[in-house]
């Protein structure tokens, strides 16, 4: 494999070239006329524009990019995250075209990108499920019949979803009906497909989920956990490994039902397996992300593994160069996701042009970002800006290198989330490693970051809000991609 095309855009895409070029690969960088100036587009060898910046009119023409591969003959297609990622179609098409797709068969993607399925391929091999229906269920009927079984609160779920979306809390039987076609629609519009399914609703969860790397030889390895439990709005702003709560055993435990996961659906590269984890310390099979995790760097930082790399050579046809007893955690990693984002104004989109944007340095920080100074936040795409990890020898040095770096992280233009993750990190909460998926909704409100803003630095925040707030809203809203787009549902992630 000489040259490889990287099917994305921002800081995922700037990240593969970056170790595709120290493998000696050359790279090729397809972009929409939003994108033409960024950093990813500079930085690969050869660059080709696609399409206007609407991501259906660009990133998501799969036959383009394919013939892009053609005329500049390239050997393998890298998804990253988001877009065609997860899309079986196009890995089938590329397949199709006598290209290399950097990720797993197309069947695998199939399988895994069914929540009911992936759950039937799981069960094969006993992994833990929460208690619920193995199908999907459309009669208000048997619904209630399941919902007696399993016991109140109960979550209704799109087996396609993810982001949050077709999914509904019942917590009495008079509102199952309405709430359960409430989710239906909302399935079928963003998705495209309706099906849902009922389990018994985890209280006070976290959301731990376990890296995996398996090459075309049947060697399957994990490569320990990422506790991703600090969302808003089901989606990830704050990510950790290893996680505070886990014992060896249960580590142990989590990884093997991990492998079998990668197993039950013949998986191949890089793959994350998702599990919620009760008060109890019970693990319960969610599912299965068939790409690379945008966290995924805290992974690489506390077990020095390249995953892009990784995935790359499995592509190659090689055999994983290391065994399971070869892995060992070193230190402890967080990651903070920069979205342009105002926190205190419901984390509505703020974008704008970055007028001062300074990346921390030192000892232990990394930032993987794809915008420079000047530069525009699209209104076309996802927000983030950036993600900024700290890794040192234990979890408290790296939450004090963490606000550390955050402090020397100087952005300006737009309204940031890093305000918000300095402090969720400080948290007694977080520190104590006492929380769970609920922890912003228990312990934020937008007053705590007013309380330590400079009073001329909340006065201009409620201006802008006030002023500006809703147009940009009605901007985002208007021009995103459309619903059923792959980015959008990434941000699970």
């Amino acid at each position: 494999m000489k040259k490889i095309l990287v099917a994305n855009r921002g800081e995922i895409a700037l990240r593969v070239m970056r170790s595709a070029k120290e493998m000696g690969i050359a790279t090729v960088a397809v972009f929409s006329e939003a994108d033409r100036n960024a950093p990813f587009v500079k930085y690969a060898d050869e660059a080709i524009c696609i399409g206007p910046a609407p991501s259906n009119q660009s990133y998501l023409k799969g036959d383009v990019i394919i013939e892009v591969c053609k005329k500049l003959g390239v050997d393998g297609i890298h998804p990253g995250y988001g877009f065609l990622s997860e899309n079986a179609g196009f890995a089938r098409k590329v397949k199709e075209a006598g290209l290399t797709f950097i990720g797993p068969n197309p069947e695998s993607i199939e399988v895994m990108g069914s929540k009911l399925a992936a759950k039937a391929a799981a069960r094969k091999y006993n992994i833990p499920m929460v208690p619920g229906t193995e199908d999907a269920i459309a009669d208000p009927e048997q619904a209630k019949r399941v919902a007696t079984e399993v016991g109140l609160p109960i979550l209704i779920k799109a087996s396609a979803g993810g982001g949050g979306k077709g999914m509904r809390i019942v917590e009495n039987m008079e509102e199952l009906e309405e709430q359960m076609n409430r989710a239906i629609s909302e399935a079928q519009n963003a998705f495209g497909d309706g099906s849902v399914f009922i389990e018994r609703y985890v209280a006070g969860p976290r959301h731990i989920e376990i890296q995996v790397l398996a090459d075309t030889h049947g060697n399957i390895v994990h490569l320990f956990e990422r506790e991703c439990s600090i969302q808003r709005r089901h989606q990830k702003v704050v990510e950790e490994a290893p996680s505070a709560v886990l014992t060896p055993e249960l580590r142990a435990a989590m990884g093997a039902s991990a492998v079998d996961v990668a197993r039950s659906c013949n998986y191949v590269g890089a793959g994350t397996v998702e599990f919620l984890v009760d008060e109890n310390l019970n693990y319960y099979f969610l599912e299965m992300n068939t790409r690379l995790q945008v966290e995924h760097p805290v992974t690489e930082m506390i077990t020095g593994v390249d995953l892009v790399k990784e995935q790359i050579r499995i592509a190659r046809g090689e055999r994983l160069s290391f065994a399971q007893e070869d892995l060992k955690i070193n230190g402890h990693a967080l990651e903070i996701r920069v979205y342009a984002e105002d926190p205190l104004n419901n984390f509505l989109p703020d974008i704008g042009t970055l007028q001062t944007y300074q990346r921390p340095s030192g000892p232990g920080v990394r930032v993987d970002d794809g915008f420079e100074e000047g530069m525009s936040i699209p209104i076309f795409y996802d927000p983030m800006i950036s993600k900024l990890i700290t890794h040192a020898k234990n979890r408290d040095e790296a939450i004090a290198r963490m606000v550390r770096a955050i402090d020397d992280y100087k952005i300006t233009g737009v309204q940031t989330t890093l305000k918000f993750c300095r402090w969720a990190i400080q948290q007694d909460a977080f520190t104590s490693g006492k929380f769970d998926t609920h922890f912003v909704k228990q312990y934020f409100t937008p007053e705590v970051l007013k309380e330590e803003m400079p009073k001329e630095e909340v006065v201009a925040a409620l201006m802008a809000a006030a002023l500006f707030g809703k147009q940009k809203a009605t901007a985002v809203i208007s021009q995103q991609q459309p619903k059923n787009s792959n980015w959008r549902r990434a941000r699970l992630d």
